[in-house]
Protein backbone atom coordinates (compact mmCIF):
# COMPACT_ATOMS: atom_id res chain seq x y z
CA UNK A 1 0.00 0.00 0.00
CA UNK A 2 2.77 2.58 1.05
CA UNK A 3 4.02 1.82 -2.46
CA UNK A 4 1.25 2.29 -4.18
CA UNK A 5 0.72 5.85 -2.30
CA UNK A 6 4.12 7.10 -2.59
CA UNK A 7 4.37 6.15 -6.36
CA UNK A 8 1.03 7.55 -6.97
CA UNK A 9 2.27 10.93 -5.33
CA UNK A 10 5.66 11.16 -7.38
CA UNK A 11 3.75 10.15 -10.52
CA UNK A 12 1.26 12.98 -9.91
CA UNK A 13 3.78 15.76 -9.30
CA UNK A 14 4.82 14.90 -12.93
CA UNK A 15 1.41 14.87 -14.06
CA UNK A 16 0.74 17.94 -12.78
CA UNK A 17 3.71 20.00 -13.90
CA UNK A 18 3.17 19.16 -17.48
CA UNK A 19 -0.85 19.97 -17.25
CA UNK A 20 0.43 23.34 -15.53
CA UNK A 21 2.46 24.21 -18.20
CA UNK A 22 0.04 24.42 -21.06
CA UNK A 23 -1.73 27.05 -19.07
CA UNK A 24 1.59 28.56 -17.34
CA UNK A 25 5.03 28.34 -16.94
CA UNK A 26 6.68 31.19 -14.92
CA UNK A 27 9.00 31.94 -18.11
CA UNK A 28 8.71 30.90 -21.71
CA UNK A 29 11.02 28.16 -21.68
CA UNK A 30 12.87 28.59 -24.69
CA UNK A 31 13.32 32.54 -24.90
CA UNK A 32 17.19 33.26 -25.03
CA UNK A 33 18.31 35.71 -22.63
CA UNK A 34 21.90 36.73 -22.31
CA UNK A 35 21.84 38.89 -19.79
CA UNK A 36 20.48 35.90 -17.19
CA UNK A 37 22.32 33.62 -17.95
CA UNK A 38 23.27 30.98 -15.47
CA UNK A 39 21.38 32.37 -12.77
CA UNK A 40 21.31 30.69 -9.40
CA UNK A 41 18.60 29.33 -7.18
CA UNK A 42 16.43 32.93 -6.51
CA UNK A 43 13.24 33.65 -6.09
CA UNK A 44 12.56 35.44 -9.65
CA UNK A 45 13.88 32.08 -10.79
CA UNK A 46 13.49 29.30 -8.51
CA UNK A 47 15.81 26.52 -10.04
CA UNK A 48 17.93 29.46 -11.89
CA UNK A 49 18.76 29.89 -15.65
CA UNK A 50 21.31 27.80 -17.96
CA UNK A 51 23.53 29.08 -20.05
CA UNK A 52 21.13 30.48 -22.71
CA UNK A 53 19.69 32.54 -19.90
CA UNK A 54 16.45 30.16 -20.40
CA UNK A 55 14.31 29.53 -17.10
CA UNK A 56 14.95 25.98 -15.72
CA UNK A 57 12.21 25.16 -13.62
CA UNK A 58 9.79 26.21 -17.43
CA UNK A 59 12.07 23.89 -19.11
CA UNK A 60 11.08 21.20 -16.26
CA UNK A 61 7.70 21.44 -16.51
CA UNK A 62 7.88 21.80 -20.43
CA UNK A 63 9.94 18.49 -20.40
CA UNK A 64 7.61 16.11 -18.11
CA UNK A 65 4.97 17.44 -20.80
CA UNK A 66 7.32 15.76 -23.66
CA UNK A 67 8.29 12.87 -21.16
CA UNK A 68 4.68 11.73 -20.91
CA UNK A 69 3.87 12.40 -24.28
CA UNK A 70 6.40 10.13 -25.68
CA UNK A 71 5.70 7.51 -22.80
CA UNK A 72 1.99 7.42 -23.54
CA UNK A 73 2.71 6.84 -26.42
CA UNK A 74 5.31 4.38 -26.63
CA UNK A 75 3.24 1.94 -24.35
CA UNK A 76 0.52 2.59 -26.39
CA UNK A 77 2.01 0.57 -29.21
CA UNK A 78 3.48 -1.53 -27.01
CA UNK A 79 0.41 -2.83 -25.47
CA UNK A 80 -2.02 -2.57 -28.72
CA UNK A 81 0.20 -4.60 -30.57
CA UNK A 82 1.82 -7.04 -28.05
CA UNK A 83 -1.31 -7.75 -26.11
CA UNK A 84 -2.87 -9.30 -29.13
CA UNK A 85 -0.06 -11.00 -29.98
CA UNK A 86 0.40 -12.51 -26.77
CA UNK A 87 -3.19 -13.61 -26.40
CA UNK A 88 -2.53 -15.34 -30.04
CA UNK A 89 0.17 -16.89 -28.82
CA UNK A 90 -1.48 -18.24 -25.87
CA UNK A 91 -5.04 -19.76 -27.09
CA UNK A 92 -3.67 -20.69 -30.63
CA UNK A 93 -2.02 -24.74 -31.39
CA UNK A 94 1.42 -25.08 -30.19
CA UNK A 95 2.96 -24.71 -33.51
CA UNK A 96 1.97 -21.37 -33.79
CA UNK A 97 2.52 -20.21 -30.79
CA UNK A 98 5.87 -21.20 -30.74
CA UNK A 99 6.39 -19.41 -34.04
CA UNK A 100 4.81 -16.47 -32.66
CA UNK A 101 7.17 -16.13 -29.50
CA UNK A 102 10.21 -16.88 -31.19
CA UNK A 103 9.65 -13.94 -33.68
CA UNK A 104 9.01 -12.35 -30.30
CA UNK A 105 12.51 -12.98 -29.15
CA UNK A 106 14.21 -11.36 -32.13
CA UNK A 107 12.24 -8.20 -32.12
CA UNK A 108 13.23 -8.71 -27.41
CA UNK A 109 17.09 -8.94 -29.07
CA UNK A 110 16.96 -5.52 -29.71
CA UNK A 111 17.82 -3.05 -26.83
CA UNK A 112 15.67 -0.20 -26.74
CA UNK A 113 18.17 2.13 -27.44
CA UNK A 114 20.05 0.45 -30.54
CA UNK A 115 16.87 0.62 -31.87
CA UNK A 116 15.69 3.86 -31.65
CA UNK A 117 19.54 4.96 -32.64
CA UNK A 118 19.22 2.69 -35.65
CA UNK A 119 15.62 4.64 -36.48
CA UNK A 120 17.07 7.76 -35.59
CA UNK A 121 19.81 7.09 -38.39
CA UNK A 122 17.42 6.36 -41.34
CA UNK A 123 13.79 8.28 -40.65
CA UNK A 124 15.46 11.18 -38.83
CA UNK A 125 15.92 12.13 -35.17
CA UNK A 126 12.71 13.10 -33.57
CA UNK A 127 10.30 12.74 -30.81
CA UNK A 128 8.35 10.34 -32.94
CA UNK A 129 10.80 7.96 -34.05
CA UNK A 130 11.90 7.60 -30.31
CA UNK A 131 8.15 6.87 -29.36
CA UNK A 132 7.72 4.11 -32.09
CA UNK A 133 11.07 2.61 -31.58
CA UNK A 134 10.60 2.66 -27.89
CA UNK A 135 7.18 1.21 -28.29
CA UNK A 136 8.35 -1.58 -30.75
CA UNK A 137 11.26 -2.48 -28.37
CA UNK A 138 8.80 -2.53 -25.73
CA UNK A 139 6.24 -4.98 -27.45
CA UNK A 140 7.55 -8.24 -26.31
CA UNK A 141 7.32 -7.49 -23.04
CA UNK A 142 3.66 -7.53 -23.31
CA UNK A 143 3.43 -10.40 -25.43
CA UNK A 144 4.95 -12.59 -22.49
CA UNK A 145 3.32 -11.56 -20.24
CA UNK A 146 -0.13 -11.61 -22.06
CA UNK A 147 0.87 -14.96 -23.50
CA UNK A 148 1.73 -16.06 -20.06
CA UNK A 149 -1.65 -15.09 -18.59
CA UNK A 150 -3.32 -16.33 -21.46
CA UNK A 151 -2.53 -19.57 -20.94
CA UNK A 152 -3.52 -19.55 -16.99
CA UNK A 153 -6.60 -18.43 -17.92
CA UNK A 154 -7.01 -20.86 -20.71
CA UNK A 155 -7.02 -23.84 -18.46
CA UNK A 156 -9.78 -22.46 -15.91
CA UNK A 157 -13.17 -23.93 -15.99
CA UNK A 158 -15.18 -21.21 -16.45
CA UNK A 159 -13.02 -21.42 -20.38
CA UNK A 160 -13.46 -24.89 -20.65
CA UNK A 161 -17.51 -24.67 -20.39
CA UNK A 162 -17.52 -21.36 -22.45
CA UNK A 163 -15.54 -23.46 -25.53
CA UNK A 164 -18.38 -26.60 -24.86
CA UNK A 165 -20.67 -24.10 -25.17
CA UNK A 166 -19.73 -23.67 -28.66
CA UNK A 167 -18.27 -19.49 -27.92
CA UNK A 168 -15.65 -18.68 -30.67
CA UNK A 169 -12.37 -18.20 -29.92
CA UNK A 170 -12.63 -14.26 -30.67
CA UNK A 171 -15.31 -13.93 -28.31
CA UNK A 172 -13.68 -16.11 -25.31
CA UNK A 173 -10.61 -13.84 -25.57
CA UNK A 174 -12.56 -10.53 -25.23
CA UNK A 175 -14.78 -11.70 -22.53
CA UNK A 176 -13.06 -13.98 -20.49
CA UNK A 177 -9.29 -14.36 -21.25
CA UNK A 178 -8.57 -9.99 -21.72
CA UNK A 179 -10.64 -9.03 -18.52
CA UNK A 180 -8.53 -11.53 -16.73
CA UNK A 181 -5.16 -9.93 -17.56
CA UNK A 182 -5.78 -6.91 -17.37
CA UNK A 183 -4.28 -6.61 -14.45
CA UNK A 184 -1.19 -8.50 -15.35
CA UNK A 185 -1.04 -5.40 -18.43
CA UNK A 186 -1.69 -2.62 -15.87
CA UNK A 187 1.26 -2.96 -13.89
CA UNK A 188 3.65 -4.08 -17.12
CA UNK A 189 2.13 -0.48 -18.27
CA UNK A 190 3.12 1.28 -15.67
CA UNK A 191 7.06 -0.72 -15.34
CA UNK A 192 6.83 0.08 -19.10
CA UNK A 193 6.47 3.86 -18.60
CA UNK A 194 9.46 3.94 -16.36
CA UNK A 195 11.71 2.70 -18.66
CA UNK A 196 10.23 4.85 -21.84
CA UNK A 197 11.47 8.12 -19.66
CA UNK A 198 14.76 6.49 -19.33
CA UNK A 199 15.26 5.97 -22.92
CA UNK A 200 13.49 9.29 -23.94
CA UNK A 201 15.94 10.92 -21.74
CA UNK A 202 19.13 8.53 -22.59
CA UNK A 203 17.96 9.41 -26.74
CA UNK A 204 17.68 13.13 -26.11
CA UNK A 205 21.08 13.01 -24.39
CA UNK A 206 22.65 11.50 -27.41
CA UNK A 207 20.87 13.51 -29.82
CA UNK A 208 18.55 11.05 -31.41
CA UNK A 209 15.60 12.23 -29.49
CA UNK A 210 13.33 15.57 -29.24
CA UNK A 211 15.31 17.97 -31.10
CA UNK A 212 15.68 21.41 -29.78
CA UNK A 213 13.92 24.09 -28.76
CA UNK A 214 11.05 21.52 -27.64
CA UNK A 215 12.45 21.18 -23.57
CA UNK A 216 13.80 17.52 -22.80
CA UNK A 217 14.91 16.48 -19.61
CA UNK A 218 17.35 14.37 -21.58
CA UNK A 219 18.72 17.29 -23.16
CA UNK A 220 19.43 19.38 -20.64
CA UNK A 221 21.71 16.92 -18.99
CA UNK A 222 23.63 17.11 -22.05
CA UNK A 223 24.08 20.61 -22.45
CA UNK A 224 25.44 20.98 -18.85
CA UNK A 225 28.23 18.32 -19.02
CA UNK A 226 30.49 21.26 -19.64
CA UNK A 227 29.28 23.31 -16.67
CA UNK A 228 29.19 20.37 -14.63
CA UNK A 229 31.57 21.49 -12.42
CA UNK A 230 31.06 24.77 -11.89
CA UNK A 231 27.20 24.79 -11.93
CA UNK A 232 26.38 21.09 -10.66
CA UNK A 233 22.48 22.07 -10.37
CA UNK A 234 22.07 22.04 -14.24
CA UNK A 235 22.64 18.35 -14.19
CA UNK A 236 21.02 17.77 -10.59
CA UNK A 237 17.75 19.26 -11.32
CA UNK A 238 16.78 17.37 -14.61
CA UNK A 239 18.50 14.49 -12.96
CA UNK A 240 15.84 14.54 -10.06
CA UNK A 241 13.38 15.02 -12.43
CA UNK A 242 14.08 11.83 -14.30
CA UNK A 243 14.72 9.53 -11.02
CA UNK A 244 11.12 11.04 -9.67
CA UNK A 245 9.38 10.42 -12.53
CA UNK A 246 11.15 6.43 -12.84
CA UNK A 247 10.97 5.62 -9.10
CA UNK A 248 7.39 6.95 -9.40
CA UNK A 249 6.15 4.63 -11.99
CA UNK A 250 8.47 1.61 -10.68
CA UNK A 251 6.85 2.03 -7.43
CA UNK A 252 3.47 2.48 -8.79
CA UNK A 253 3.60 -0.52 -10.38
CA UNK A 254 5.06 -2.79 -7.34
CA UNK A 255 1.92 -1.04 -5.61
CA UNK A 256 -0.37 -2.08 -8.40
CA UNK A 257 1.13 -5.89 -8.64
CA UNK A 258 0.74 -5.83 -4.41
CA UNK A 259 -2.98 -4.72 -5.21
CA UNK A 260 -4.08 -6.89 -8.20
CA UNK A 261 -2.46 -9.74 -7.40
CA UNK A 262 -4.91 -11.98 -4.59
CA UNK A 263 -1.55 -13.84 -3.46
CA UNK A 264 0.09 -10.71 -2.50
CA UNK A 265 -2.82 -8.75 -1.48
CA UNK A 266 -3.50 -11.51 1.19
CA UNK A 267 -0.19 -10.23 2.92
CA UNK A 268 -0.60 -6.46 2.80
Amino acid sequence: MRNLVLGGVLVGLVVVAALLSFLWTPFDPVKVDATHRLLGFGASHWFGTDKFGRDVLSQIMVGARTTLYVGVVAVGIAAVIGTPLGILAGMSPRWLGEFVMRVNDLVLAFPALLLAIMFGAVFGADTLTAMVAIGIATIPSFARIARSGTLQVMSTEFVLAARAGGRSRLTIAVRHVLPNISGLLIVQASVSFAIAVLAEAALSFLGFGTRPPTPSWGRMLQESQELLTVHPRLALVPGIAIAVAVLGFNLLGDGLRDRLDPRLAARV
